[in-house]
């Protein structure tokens, strides 16, 4: 078997892809490695024969297929989380992040490790595969060609010891952490509720207008009022069913249908009236409410507002379903392809809202190449550019840093023209994992000897100490800091610290709410880019 692995080199990175992957879903005391244990089956292989390797072509694809989606998926959020919060959130990272830089540092010191092996070990505690790709490529691009080998092959086996703890430490002291300061996740998820939570646990009620204040007031001034936290969909007045805009004027007795989360419900309802007994929506005789895909290139990457609905249709958006999430519905809402939005309209009007919004499933299975391509190939061409700083510093952003930066502008961007540069959601969740698969088995299989060597030489406890005292100590300090200095609600500091998805399903298991996915999603954009940053210059300082 094992010659049949050194001349077929795509069976061997199949078949460790797939025990990797099964390995990955196997819980471990609620836990899971998820698709990281694809490193650890490359290891395993790559340790029983020197001979076994897969062509560094295929590393290159997967770190750049894997950089490029992660940016164009990240770069509408990394940008305008950047506007919203950008002081805040930034300096926070740079404060977490420059702490586990030092606490490595201090590891490098303390058990006289190689720059390479350090880098690793940043990569390692904190989770973080982009990182580790950075490096690898930083490797490459600036080492002797004697020395890069062993030099990947040092971070490898770095990034692969404190791995298991870079998991296992974090949920260890946000167990710690939320006893020791008196956490209470219910009352935080109350307090944050009206600006954190606006879309969870969306759901729809039907009122009745009672109060007299209320009396020809506009839907817009009712909207504004909740900070577009509302949205307001059928209405009855006079027993004749309608759909409001911005521009209707509430009357007493009006029947209208309220959507959003449960607490801006409640408030709403105590403003205008009382709830209705008989839910309008489930009247369906004149307006009908379907799901729909966007599917059409057309439209994506366009604002809602900009679509004029109401003046081509009688109809109305409440919510729009990006992957397993329903968000709230505005003017305001740029649609992606793979979106499904709720409308209610006529009966008589979805022919046409179906041509509209494109509604193909099938559609959103292909992939527009014209557009990736072309992403990738401005990325791959950055990369390549040589950068020379004053005093002469040279360097090239690289397969890693050129598709990321790039990917970030073109997701922000959303489209030029004709060309739409984001992928459906599927896709891009296809394209990424596919990459990541291929760049960790690739670098599994390859690093696996080395790795096995350090483990025999005895230097193998010390890596996996240094990497366990790296991401305990910089968990415990930044949950200390964030909660105490910064006053972030520590259910959403949880989820900042999540640098591994086994880490945030624990989190949520804590919390019993979704504050700590606002958190993980909230930063994780800035904290990746961050992050791969970081453990470059680390090698660079040290070496």
């Amino acid at each position: 078997m094992i010659e049949a692995f050194k001349s077929s080199p795509v069976l061997l990175l199949f078949v460790v892809s797939a025990i990797g992957y099964w390995i990955g879903n196997i819980p471990i005391r609620g836990a899971k490695l998820g698709v990281a244990a694809v490193l650890f089956a490359g290891l395993a292989f790559g340790a029983i024969d020197p001979g076994l390797a897969v062509p560094d072509i295929i590393i290159v694809l997967g770190l750049s297929m894997f950089v490029y989606t992660i940016g164009l998926s990240s770069g509408p959020s990394f940008f305008s989380t950047f506007r919203a919060q950008g002081l805040r959130n930034f300096a926070f990272i740079i404060v977490m992040l420059g702490l586990s830089a030092l606490i490595t540092v201090g590891m490098y010191y303390l058990f006289d490790l190689d720059a390479a092996t350090a880098a690793g070990l940043l990569a390692g505690s904190s989770t973080n595969t982009a990182s580790l790709a950075g490096l690898l490529d930083l490797i490459q691009l600036s080492q002797p060609a004697e020395l890069q080998e062993a030099m990947a092959n040092a971070a490898v086996v770095g990034y692969s010891l404190s791995y298991p703890m870079g998991v296992l430490g974090v949920m260890f002291a946000i167990n710690i952490m939320q006893k020791w300061l008196k956490i209470n996740y219910q009352q935080e998820a109350a307090q944050q509720a009206g600006d954190l939570f606006s879309s969870e646990n969306i759901t729809r009620r039907t009122i009745v207008i009672t109060n007299p204040a209320m009396e020809d007031k506009t839907i817009r001034a009712i909207f504004q009022h909740f900070k577009r936290q509302l949205v307001f969909g059928r209405m009855q007045r006079s027993g004749i069913d309608e759909l409001p805009n911005m521009d209707t004027r509430l009357q007493l007795g009006d029947r209208i249908v309220l959507v959003g989360n449960t607490k801006v419900i409640d408030e709403a309802t105590l403003l205008l009236g009382r709830t209705d007994v008989k839910e309008l929506s489930y009247d369906r005789s004149s307006y009908d409410v379907r799901r729909l895909f966007v599917s059409n290139p057309k439209i994506a990457g366009e604002k809602i507002a900009s679509l004029n609905l109401t003046e081509k249709f009688s109809t109305i958006i409440t919510r729009v379903q990006r992957g397993d999430v329903d968000l709230l519905a505005s003017g305001n809402t740029v649609l992606e392809l793979g979106d499904r939005v709720l409308l209610v309209a006529r009966r008589s009007d979805f022919d046409e809202l179906k041509k509209l919004f494109g509604n193909s499933y099938e559609a959103l299975n292909h992939i527009n190449l014209l557009s990736f391509g072309s992403g990738m190939a401005l990325g791959l061409l950055l990369g390549m550019v040589t950068f020379t700083l004053p005093g002469g510093v040279s360097f090239n952003l690289g397969f890693a840093g050129g598709p990321l930066i790039v990917a970030l502008i073109l997701g922000a961007l959303r489209r030029t023209g004709p060309i739409v540069w984001t992928l459906p959601f599927g896709a891009n969740l296809v394209l990424r994992q596919l990459g990541l698969i291929l760049l960790l088995a690739s670098i599994g299989i390859r690093s696996g000897h080395t790795f096995l060597n350090t483990i025999l030489a005895g230097g193998g406890g010390w890596l996996f100490l240094a990497g366990t005292i790296i991401a305990t100590a910089t968990a415990f300090i930044t949950l200390w800091l964030g909660y105490r200095w910064l006053k972030i609600p520590f259910g959403l500091l949880t989820g900042m610290v999540a640098t591994q998805p086994a880490i945030l399903e624990h989190a949520l298991h804590q919390a019993g709410n979704k504050l700590p996915t606002l958190g993980y999603t909230l930063i994780l954009p800035i904290v990746l880019i961050t992050k791969i940053l970081f453990v470059q210059l680390l090698f660079a300082f040290l070496s």
